[in-house]
């Protein structure tokens, strides 16, 4: 952290204290004990959360959650931004859009890392979207073959395919009103880009044209079959949804075509 600091670097973190998680597939509550599941309290992401946050404090480093999933650590976000620390966070859209319940069928697409959490901290994850203290949306792709996920369930490894549907899953949040459009592209371009030091995620002259033609209200069926991934394994399998990508331009090449 301190050499990071000195460096004006960003440090990404993943928020799970592993002395608590350590085998878990499921958060520690009501569903992980009816399925059997091992598992670990959520409090487990706020407690490393809250470490991470007076550490980076410490060293005056810049400091970024790659995945906030619980109520606690929104809140630990919140109070460090409001104290002027350079902290930000991220989610993904299986963290906003799913709980715990949706592992009640032992559907190993389900399985990620941090895993699933209640549907409190899922309404806690819309509000810390809709209030500014989450920063970025990723899609967390994390695609595993099927011999890492035709295992029962504890055993399979946590991953998905996230690439494909996180416009469909971010314009959600749009249709909801828990952000509007312009909040949508800081999100998911402007924040990461700016995050990281690149010069990207505006659209500006003399930048590269990495463009996205997108439908907003484009209806679809999200179909693990038709995904271009190398491995298949959305939670979102199935799903209607609304947004689709017409079109990708890399520095003005179009990859469509």
């Amino acid at each position: 952290l301190q050499y990071a600091a000195m460096l004006d670097l960003v440090v990404v973190t993943h928020a799970e204290d592993g002395g608590l998680t350590g085998e878990a597939a499921a958060t520690a509550g009501e569903i992980s004990t009816r399925l059997g599941l091992p598992a670990a309290p959520a409090e487990a992401e706020a407690l490393a959360i809250a470490r991470d946050i007076a550490l980076a404090e410490l060293a005056g480093a810049r400091l970024h959650f790659r995945q906030v999933t619980t109520a606690r650590g929104f809140a630990l976000v919140r109070e460090a931004k409001a104290r002027g620390l350079q902290v930000t966070c991220g989610i993904t859209p299986a963290h906003f859009m799913l709980s715990d319940l949706a592992t009640a069928d032992f559907r190993t697409f389900t399985r990620l890392s941090p895993p699933l959490r209640s549907e409190a901290d899922r309404q806690a994850a819309l509000t810390a979207i809709g209030d500014g203290t989450v920063d970025v949306i990723a899609s967390g792709h994390d695609p595993r073959g099927p011999e890492d996920k035709r295992l029962p369930f504890a055993d399979a490894l946590p991953g998905m395919a996230g690439a494909e549907t996180l416009m469909a899953m971010v314009l959600t949040l749009v249709r909801d009103d828990v952000i509007d459009i312009p909040r949508a592209f800081d999100l998911t371009a402007r924040n990461p880009a700016a995050l990281l030091g690149v010069a990207a995620g505006e659209l500006a002259v003399g930048l590269e044209a990495d463009l996205a033609l997108i439908d907003a209200d484009a209806p679809w069926i999200i179909d693990r079959r038709k995904m271009e991934a190398t491995a298949d394994n959305t939670p979102f399998d199935r799903q209607g949804a609304q947004g689709r990508v017409l079109g990708l331009w890399k520095g003005g090449v179009s990859l469509t075509a």
